[in-house]
């Protein structure tokens, strides 16, 4: 394996570079695809070597979730948010030109063929449906190109559709999510009690001043600008809750599982090894989330089921109760501008090891 800490995400300017860099990074790795899905699976993500061998072929950016499950699966899981920054970075950016360099949400077709890799098969069954549309006459072939067509018509009329229904609310401060079959998007966000959205999910302390360091509580977003909240995909519809600050750097929040605050979250400098969570959507609450720590198998909520200001957020056992559902919503004043590189010296983040 090569060095991959030589090879920055920040130094692509466009989509094609930066796939490019995805490539560079892939050969630094010195793994094959069948290997890089091999790892990603063990590394709890899934990542088809077919749609990885896609992605490297074109010059458009990956879903963030098919890029984090890659970057981690050739070792460089430490930097997988700088990647992801990257990549934001510059699809904000095409975006204020009036482009689209983002690879488009995969259509429920037939996987290719898994690519050659040096030792690794071509398969023969892919090979056979190419020959045998190479023998599909003109004519035929018309009439199913016709056809594939009225169908997309079909496709998208329905999704124009299923879009206007949806978008009733147009505030800025409306709640990324709404209802079952949509999960909060990743990237810049707040994370506020769906009871109490005049709060947010942020750095504090807690009330007993029993823990020298940061935890997780509830304070008013309004006096809580900074850290900002990063929502990172880890793949099989689990995230990353990042922190960013100006000063102290970044830290992934952490269940306690040990010392005077176990329980509670901190932000910790090893997002390789911080804790996972599911979000999962609340019946009949719209914009209403629950988030499940993995592992574990229980919910975030809040110290004495509490929806006061001040109290720290805890992992707990999963209940019907107002003080484990969240709404997750864009953070506007950072989705309008690139984040920002670099890594600040100061942390106060501790490693997993500490108690």
């Amino acid at each position: 394996m090569g060095n991959l800490r030589e090879l920055s995400p920040y130094a692509a300017e466009d989509a094609a570079g930066f796939v490019e860099s995805m490539r560079r990074l892939k050969a630094l790795s010195g793994m094959t695809y069948r290997e890089l899905e091999e790892q990603a699976g063990r590394n709890g993500d899934v990542l088809a070597r077919s749609t990885l061998a896609d992605v490297l072929r074109r010059d458009r950016l990956p879903r963030p979730d098919v890029l984090a499950a890659f970057v981690r699966a050739c070792g460089d899981g430490q930097r997988v948010g700088d990647w992801l920054e990257a990549r934001e970075r510059i699809a904000e950016g095409s975006a204020g030109q009036g482009g689209d360099q983002s690879a488009p949400a995969p259509a429920p077709a037939a996987s290719p063929p898994a690519p050659h890799d040096g030792h690794e098969e071509v398969s023969a069954v892919g090979r056979e449906s190419e020959d045998a549309a190479a023998r599909t006459p003109r004519p035929r072939r018309r009439l199913l190109l016709a056809l594939a067509a009225v169908g997309l018509l079909v496709v998208v009329g329905i999704g124009v559709r299923a879009w206007q229904s949806g978008a009733e609310d147009t505030r800025d401060d409306a709640p990324v999510a709404r209802g079952e079959a949509q999960a909060p998007v990743d990237g810049w966000v707040t994370v506020r009690p769906a009871g109490r959205t005049d709060l947010c999910l942020t750095d504090g302390r807690d009330r007993r001043g029993a823990y020298g360091s940061a935890v997780a509580v509830r304070l008013p977003c309004a006096g809580a600008p900074v850290p900002r909240t990063y929502l990172e995909p880890a793949g099989a519809g689990l995230y990353r809750i990042r922190w960013h600050h100006p000063e102290l750097g970044k830290g992934c929040l952490t269940v306690m599982d040990t010392g005077p605050v176990k329980g509670m979250l901190e932000p910790r400098d090893d997002c390789a090894g911080a804790t996972l969570f599911r979000p999962e959507a609340v019946p009949d609450q719209a914009g209403a989330y629950r988030f499940r720590t993995v592992p574990g198998g229980r919910c975030v909520g809040s110290a004495d089921d509490s929806m006061a200001e001040g109290v720290e957020a805890v992992q707990e056992p999963c209940a019907d109760s107002p003080d484990q559902y969240f709404e997750v919503r864009p953070d506007r004043d950072l989705r309008t501008r690139p984040p920002t590189s670099g890594r600040p010296a100061g942390r106060r983040c501790r490693s997993r090891t500490s108690g």
